[in-house]
């Protein structure tokens, strides 16, 4: 008796054990996308754009201009400026107002962030576009390998009709020429 029992639950372990062991065994949904390189790196990275030369900067900054009307400039000319630590610290130097320095810093990373977000949206799209060609590929190879399959077939020719007998009287309304039966 005490065998019989050892033995039942054994094979419940066992089989709850089996249970967990398959519901753990899914593979991801999504493949993780490809790794970016440096040179697509650097292609997605936006270039600086310094339409307004910083020498001006410093020159506006020197005649006394409000931290506002340089910003605006800065704004109006389409400037972008990448600027390491210390540019940053010799332009606090030679006069310019912390608030620009600030505007400068964060325009650029809203730049990076716009720019980063256009390449993402871009590739999104790419891969529903993907995705799509690829389900209408599955959907013509289906058709072709099921070529003869007719959505208006209801599983016994003709619908109405006194089936199985074929070239028989009028008996119900018949619209097509009987068939044969699919098996």
């Amino acid at each position: 008796m005490c065998t019989t029992i050892n033995y039942a639950k054994k094979c419940w372990i066992l089989a709850a054990l089996l249970m967990v062991l398959v519901g753990c065994a899914t593979s991801p949904t999504k493949p993780m996308p490809p790794a970016i390189s440096i040179e697509e790196l650097e292609r997605i990275l936006p270039k600086p754009a310094p339409n307004l030369a910083l020498d001006e900067i410093v020159k506006l900054s020197k005649n006394k201009e409000s931290a506002e009307q340089i910003i605006e400039k800065i704004k109006l000319s389409q400037s972008h400026y990448n600027l390491a630590p210390s540019q940053s610290l010799a332009l606090s130097k030679q006069g310019v107002n912390a608030k620009v320095l600030d505007f400068i810093h964060a325009d650029w990373e809203q730049v990076l962030r716009n720019s980063i977000a256009g390449e993402i949206n871009k590739r999104q799209q790419l891969s529903e576009e993907q995705n799509k060609r690829e389900q209408e590929m599955l959907l013509r190879e289906y058709q072709m390998r099921y070529r003869y399959y007719d959505p208006f077939d209801y599983g016994y020719p003709p619908y109405w009709g006194g089936y199985p007998y074929y070239n028989r009287p009028y008996i119900g309304p018949h619209f097509f020429p009987p068939r044969p039966h699919r098996r």
